[in-house]
């Protein structure tokens, strides 16, 4: 696609600061940045708090079964940086059907009733939390998982017609812990009990040692389809 190579060849070389401040001065209000309040999230949340005053707008998704410990960092993270966060949150209705027919843990089932949660709770508004933008700011790295190392750092998503860029993507978990300490940047507190990659409290487990950076999301399931759908990008 034209408009990603002419974007990529604008931004090759730039480190993730520089990336973020081109896209607010090339798409100002046009960008929207996702946080789910993990360590790599947080990172860009400082950068983007630095940065000036960039007109991004910031968003969560708040799927009703998040940790305390997320809700803590959420706080104390809006605290510190004086930023925005807007919620968007599963339609009600939707919602109280998937509970009345399958139960509170049908997401334990299959992999289609998992999908189906993860659809409800995250997809759908997701999609009302993009509508509208041009350009979708995410903490993915490629180490993250395999999935995330067939993609790039800027990518048409086709799905929801938005280009989506990656700052962090080359960097390394070591990358992202350093900047936490050097710039004492607010993170949540599982990180540091084993959990590098944190979702929805049933759905999350630490990760032992010697396992996949993933691997403590849907331990269950076939390490190979390791997605909720937020971040399977067509080029």
């Amino acid at each position: 696609m034209q408009k990603i190579q002419q974007l990529k060849e604008q931004t090759v070389g730039m480190d993730a600061e520089a990336l973020i401040k081109f896209l607010g001065a090339a798409y100002a209000q046009e960008t929207v940045f996702s946080t789910s309040f993990g360590v790599e999230d947080q990172v860009l949340t400082d950068m983007i708090s630095k940065a000036g005053s960039l007109s991004f707008k910031i968003f969560t998704l708040d799927t009703g079964r998040l940790f305390p410990e997320t809700y803590t960092v959420w706080n104390r993270t809006v605290d510190k940086y004086k930023l925005k966060i807007a919620a968007y949150y599963p339609n009600t209705g939707r919602v109280e059907e998937l509970l009345t027919e399958k139960g509170p843990l049908s997401f334990y089932n299959s992999l289609e009733d998992r999908q189906q949660c993860c659809h409800i709770r995250k997809i759908e508004p997701l999609k009302r939390a993009i509508q509208g933008y041009k350009v979708w700011v995410t903490g993915l790295r490629a180490e993250q998982s395999i999935n995330r190392e067939n993609m790039d750092w800027i990518e048409w998503d086709s799905s929801n017609q938005i280009i989506k860029v990656h700052p962090l993507f080359t960097w390394t978990l070591h990358d992202v812990d350093k900047y936490l300490k050097k710039k004492n940047v607010p993170y949540n507190a599982l990180y540091d009990k084993g959990f590098p990659s944190i979702g929805c409290q049933p759905c999350t487990r630490a990760v032992r040692e010697g396992e996949d950076f993933r691997s403590g999301r849907w331990w269950w399931e076939d390490t190979s389809k390791k997605e909720c759908g937020l971040h399977i990008t067509t080029k």
